[in-house]
């Protein structure tokens, strides 16, 4: 009986004091996905009262900012953080590594080459970003701290190696290689606690033995999935792309149709994943909308472009990129500021392929090809008959006459005592009581000019 009391002790005292370890992999390239899983599994977590949380990392680098903001989670996280590298933490990889508190590797793996590369074609960017990768390195390996004797707990010169080739490591590089670790040399220098080649061997080597831990692994799910897709970079400018340019093209014709429920879906897209996530607020979605409305009160009501015109332009931007960032109205204390450089640069790359676009199909459609399937191709030609007012506005031509209305650029004109419906030429505003002249005539109209 006795016995039998110690075991179910023994077992209670084991499930007492069980640790809670929580694993989040990141297998891909770090992105907008990569952040919401860490995002959503830091919060999961802090929810079961995790005492560990295990990065699995194996990538290869990605996007900066989004490599920043895991960076930020990680050294302000009240849950210890261990990154386990399984093969690779480059570039970015290895910036998010060294923000965990204790770092290990499998054999063979590596970390480090930090450079900051142009996504697209791989080359190295201008000097003030690897300054400023340079700076986030040496500052994460700070926030370590020193040890009892004053050194270093990770020297910030080796990971400002990891960047720049220029810099020099005396018995480690020289200024000719940009600086990366295999796992024993990671080891040799402080750069990692040990090797280890399975998550349950991390855990051993941190002191705790198979059956005195719980093992959690985050799994995204669906909409976490969705918001990784919808936030980003890439889709984001997509989505203002279809946004601008269904507006514009919807104000080109007649009636509700296509384009502008193409630019709402697109505008639900874009500002739904923020709006969830607290980025964008209610006034500046309302910005947005008054933006809109601001330009098509320019182009319908007001004569010319102006004040209006420019200022649903700067609302638009505006809204747009304020979406992106978690500020408190013009407060941008807590935003942090590579992230302003990369909302404005989303934005403006949007807005820039979305008048692109516009220009490319308004120039296209009608011509030949299978644009010239969205435009009516058939014309009825006097000559072959067809008459659609009477022949007597041909012997208006060099007459003159009075605008009865504005003309932007469609109104009334009188001419020698009749009323006719004329156009303006070019398109060009004409205000009422206006004197004109007759250039000539089409089939429902007068083309006039202002004398």
């Amino acid at each position: 009986m006795k016995n039998l009391f110690l075991i179910l002790f023994s077992l209670l005292s084991i499930n007492a004091f069980a640790k809670n370890v929580y694993v989040i992999d990141i297998n891909d390239e770090i992105n907008s996905k990569t952040w919401i899983y860490i995002h959503s599994g830091f919060s999961l977590a802090n929810k079961i009262n995790a005492d560990l949380i295990v990065i699995h990392l194996n990538t290869y680098g990605g996007e900066l900012n989004f490599a920043d903001s895991i960076r930020t989670k990680i050294l302000n996280s009240k849950i210890p953080v261990v990154a386990f590298v399984d093969n690779n933490a480059a570039s970015a990889g290895a910036l998010i590594s060294l923000a965990c508190d204790k770092i290990y590797m499998r054999k063979g793996a590596s970390i480090g080459a930090a450079t900051v590369v142009n996504g697209t074609d791989g080359t190295q960017m201008p000097d003030k970003y690897q300054a400023y990768m340079r700076s986030m390195m040496r500052s994460t390996t700070e926030a370590h701290g020193k040890d009892s004797l004053g050194n270093w707990v990770r020297d910030p010169l080796i990971a400002d190696a990891m960047v720049d080739s220029r810099t020099v490591v005396p018995g480690i590089i020289d200024s000719t290689r940009t600086l990366t670790f295999t796992t024993l040399e990671a080891i040799r220098y402080n750069y990692c606690e040990g090797e280890a080649e399975t998550v349950a061997e991390v855990l051993q080597q941190e002191g705790v033995n198979e059956g005195e831990y719980t093992l959690t692994t985050y799994k995204p799910t669906f909409w976490d999935k969705s918001k990784g897709l919808l936030t980003s970079t890439v889709l984001r400018g997509i989505l203002i792309m279809l946004i601008i340019g269904g507006i514009w093209f919807e104000l080109q014709q007649p009636g509700i149709g296509f384009p502008l429920g193409l630019a709402i879906c697109a505008a639900i897209l874009y500002f739904a994943p923020a709006y969830m996530d607290g980025l964008a607020a209610n006034w500046e979605i309302l910005l947005f909308i008054v933006g809109v409305g601001l330009l098509m009160l320019e182009i319908f009501v007001i004569p010319g472009f102006g004040v209006a015109g420019i200022s649903g332009i700067a609302a638009i931007f505006i809204s747009l990129v304020f979406s992106l960032l978690n500020n408190d109205w013009f407060n941008f204390d807590k935003v942090y500021r590579p992230n302003i450089s990369s909302a404005v640069l989303t934005v403006t790359i949007g807005l820039i392929f979305a008048f692109a676009t516009v220009l490319f199909f308004s120039w296209k459609i009608g011509t030949k090809g299978v644009f010239s399937k969205f435009a009516l191709q058939t014309a009825q030609n006097m000559e072959d008959g067809f008459i659609g007012v009477p022949t007597e506005q041909k012997l208006l031509a060099g007459k003159t006459g009075i605008a009865i209305t504005d003309m932007r650029p469609s109104g009334k004109a009188k001419i020698e005592g009749k009323i006719y419906d004329a156009l303006s030429e070019n398109g060009k505003f004409i205000e009422k009581n206006t004197k004109i002249e007759v250039i000539n005539f089409s089939t429902t109209q007068i083309n006039v000019r202002r004398v």
